[in-house]
């Protein structure tokens, strides 16, 4: 078993602070059709089936569901922090800290669901308005000390968004044998 391939099903994010128009088309398609893929896979789940991991050590699919739905709240909020400040210092959180509260815990998934809906509806319409100066407006994330420009961080998110659909799929089939 290939622990690695396991826990990076899509391979590691490779950056690209300068993608072509066609790549942030790309990207933003896949950040909006996020939602109704996460719907459509775990549609006819059970209670069961979202207390499985898809991996060893890692998360639960209902886990993974609602970091995305913390995970991107926290994304769009870095996103309108660029856009609205000079180069603003945003606020990590740890993830891993964030999973293992009640909410992260609940095999009732159906908030989470709701919230990445409306959320990346949301998202994309602002992602999709950028112009090319605002595309280039950056953060700076404390726990790397490095700046991030917008349209580099919409492909980190759309690669997000990959990396856990496979990992939703991942531990949908694993039918509990990593728990």
């Amino acid at each position: 078993m290939d622990l690695e391939k396991l826990k990076f099903p899509i391979g590691n994010y490779s950056p690209n602070k300068n993608p072509s128009n066609t790549e942030l088309k790309i990207w933003i398609e896949t950040i909006e059709a996020f939602p109704a893929q996460v719907e459509q896979l775990v549609a006819a789940t059970t209670s069961e089936q979202l207390n499985w991991k898809y991996r060893p050590d890692g998360w639960m699919v209902k886990q993974v569901i609602h970091h995305c739905a913390d995970s991107h709240m926290n994304s769009l909020i870095r996103f309108k922090l660029a856009l609205t400040e000079d180069t603003p210092v945003i606020r990590p959180y740890y993830e891993d800290r964030w999973a293992n509260l009640e909410d992260g815990l609940t095999t009732e998934i159906e908030e989470s669901l709701v919230l990445l809906k409306g959320m990346h509806k949301k998202w994309t319409r602002l992602l999709k308005s950028l112009t090319k100066d605002q595309l280039k407006m950056e953060f700076v994330h404390p726990e790397h000390g490095l700046q991030f420009n917008i349209a580099e961080t919409i492909g980190s998110y759309a690669w997000h968004c990959k990396h856990h659909l496979v990992h939703i799929k991942n531990g949908l089939n694993s039918t509990g044998r990593y728990n």
